[in-house]
C-alpha cells in the first residue's frame, strides 16, 4: 500500500501548532474584546436610561402647593407663577415643586446663614412670642401678648421655600386634599398653615415659640405666674397623684404650666404622653412621648389620640398625659383617669367651672349611647383639680383660679369648691383649699 504524504491528511505537528497557536488566541481575544465593549456600551446607555427616568421620577415626589395655579389642557396639569406645578392624577391632585425653586430660594438668600432665611431674625427674637404670616408682605408678631406689624416683606416664593423645608423636617404633608397642617420647628416652635383653596389668597402661617417652655413651678413663681404658696399645694397634688386639668384660653400659657406640672412628678415614676404634635419636653428619665399621625394619599395610615390612649394603657404607664382634649377622646381620658392611671390634661375654656361644664359635654361626640348619666359621675370621679390661666390686658400670664372638683353630684350638676382665686392683687384661699 502506498503511504499518503504527511502534509495530505491535514495533519500538523505539535511544534506547529504551538507555532499558530498565539495567532489564533490573539484574534480571539479581539473579537471577545469587541463584543465586550459592544455590550458594556449597552449596558451604559441602559443604566443612563434608567438614571434619566429616576431623576424624572424624584423630579415629582417633592410636596408643596402655590395660590395661583393654572391648568395647561396640552400638558394636563395645574401650573403657577411662582413655579409650582400639580401634576399626575388630577382626581387625587398631588402636589409637587421644581426642583429649581430650591436653587433660587438658596442664591436668594445667601446673605442668611440660617435655615428660614429672613424669618430667621423673628424666629431668633427672645421678646417675640408668636409669628403669623396673612400674605407675603404682611408679617405680624406678638410681643408680651400685643400684636404688631413688622417692617418685613417676603415673597411668596421665599414663604413656601421655608414651609418646604420645615414640612420636611417635621415629616408632615399639605396639599388640596389636606389644606391644614400641625407640625414642629426643631425648636419646639409649633407650626400651622392653611393654604388656598382655604384661605382666599396667600399661605395662613402661625408660628407659636414656647419662650417659657422647659422652665419649673419654681422658675414660673419668679415669673409671677403664681405665688409660693399656690406652687406648694400644686406640688402636693401632683406628688399625692391627683388628676389634674389646665384650663384656658389661646396663648394662656397651658402647655407652659402643663410641661412644668409633669416635670415636678418623682423621678421613679413612668410617664406616657399623648400629643398632636410634639410639645411637652418633661425633665423625667423614664418618659415616652408619642403624637398623632394623619393620613397618607391613600386616605389609610392616620394615628389617633383616640388610639394613643389605647395602646398608652398597654406600656405600664404611671401617669398618663394628655396635651390638649377636644374631641370624643375625652372619654378615652376619662376612662382611663378612672381605672387607677392618674394623669393630666389640657383643655380649651373660659373658667375652671367651664371647663367642667365642658368636660361633661366632649365625651357624647363619641357616640349616642352616651348620656349625661353616665357622664356627670364619671367626671366628678376622674378630676381632683382644674387649674385655669390667663391673660390680662396687658399680656400678663398668670394663674387666675384653682378649683377642687368633689364626687357630689346632683341633677347633672358637679359640687366645686375655690382652692385659689385671683382677686387682681393676690390670691385669696377658699373653702376648697382647707378641705
Amino acid at each position: 500500500m502506498a503511504r499518503v504524504p504527511f502534509c495530505d491528511v491535514g495533519y500538523q505537528s505539535p511544534v506547529a501548532q504551538s507555532k499558530q497557536t498565539p495567532r489564533k488566541q490573539f484574534a480571539l481575544r479581539r473579537e471577545d474584546q469587541s463584543n465586550l465593549d459592544h455590550s458594556r456600551l449597552d449596558k451604559s446607555k441602559l443604566d443612563q436610561s434608567k438614571l434619566d427616568q429616576s431623576k424624572r421620577d424624584q423630579s415629582h415626589r417633592e410636596v408643596s402647593i402655590a395660590p395661583d395655579l393654572d391648568l395647561d389642557e396640552d400638558t394636563n396639569s395645574y401650573t403657577g407663577e411662582s413655579g409650582f406645578a400639580i401634576t399626575g392624577d388630577l382626581s387625587t391632585r398631588t402636589l409637587t415643586a421644581k426642583s429649581q425653586l430650591v436653587n433660587s430660594n438658596s442664591n436668594s438668600n445667601n446673605s442668611h446663614s440660617s435655615n428660614y432665611g429672613e424669618l430667621q431674625q423673628l424666629l431668633d427674637d427672645p421678646s417675640i412670642e408668636e409669628i403669623w404670616i396673612n400674605s407675603p408682605q404682611r408679617v405680624f408678631v406678638a410681643r408680651s401678648g400685643k400684636s404688631e406689624l413688622t417692617n418685613l416683606v417676603l415673597t411668596a416664593q421665599q414663604v413656601q421655600s421655608i414651609m418646604d423645608r420645615i414640612l420636611l423636617w417635621s415629616g408632615r404633608r399639605i396639599d388640596l386634599a389636606q389644606p391644614f397642617v400641625d407640625a414642629r420647628l426643631p425648636d419646639g416652635s409649633r407650626l400651622h398653615i392653611t393654604i388656598p383653596e382655604i384661605t382666599s389668597e396667600h399661605w395662613a402661617i402661625n408660628i407659636r415659640k414656647h419662650l417659657l417652655r422647659g422652665k419649673s413651678l419654681n422658675d414660673l413663681v419668679e415669673l409671677d405666674v403664681m405665688d409660693v404658696d399656690v406652687c406648694a399645694y400644686l406640688v402636693g397634688a401632683v406628688k399625692e397623684r391627683k388628676n389634674l386639668l389646665v384650663s384656658g384660653s389661646t396663648q394662656a400659657g397651658k402647655t407652659t404650666l402643663l410641661n412644668a406640672l409633669v416635670s415636678s412628678i418623682p423621678v421613679t415614676e413612668r410617664v406616657i404622653t399623648i400629643e398632636e404634635v410634639f410639645e411637652l419636653k418633661p425633665k423625667l428619665p423614664d418618659c415616652v412621648a408619642m403624637q398623632t399621625r394623619t393620613s397618607n394619599l391613600d386616605g389609610s395610615g392616620e394615628i389617633s389620640i383616640r388610639r394613643l390612649i389605647k395602646e398608652a394603657l398597654r406600656m405600664r404607664p404611671s401617669r398618663l398625659i394628655i396635651g390638649e382634649i377636644r374631641e370624643a377622646e375625652s372619654l378615652d381620658l376619662l376612662i382611663a383617669l378612672n381605672s387607677g392611671i392618674p394623669g393630666m390634661a389640657t383643655l380649651h375654656a373660659n373658667s375652671a367651672r367651664e371647663a367642667i361644664r365642658k368636660l361633661q359635654t366632649l365625651p357624647m361626640l363619641a357616640g349616642e349611647n352616651i348620656t349625661q348619666e353616665f357622664l356627670t359621675p364619671t367626671v366628678a370621679r376622674a378630676i381632683d383639680l382644674v387649674v385655669h390661666v390667663g391673660m390680662d390686658t396687658g399680656g400678663k400670664r398668670r394663674i387666675l383660679q384653682v378649683l377642687g372638683v368633689s364626687e357630689r353630684t346632683e341633677a347633672g350638676h358637679i359640687d366645686c369648691e375655690d382652692v385659689f382665686t385671683w382677686n387682681g392683687t393676690e390670691y385669696e384661699e377658699g373653702i376648697g383649699y382647707f378641705a
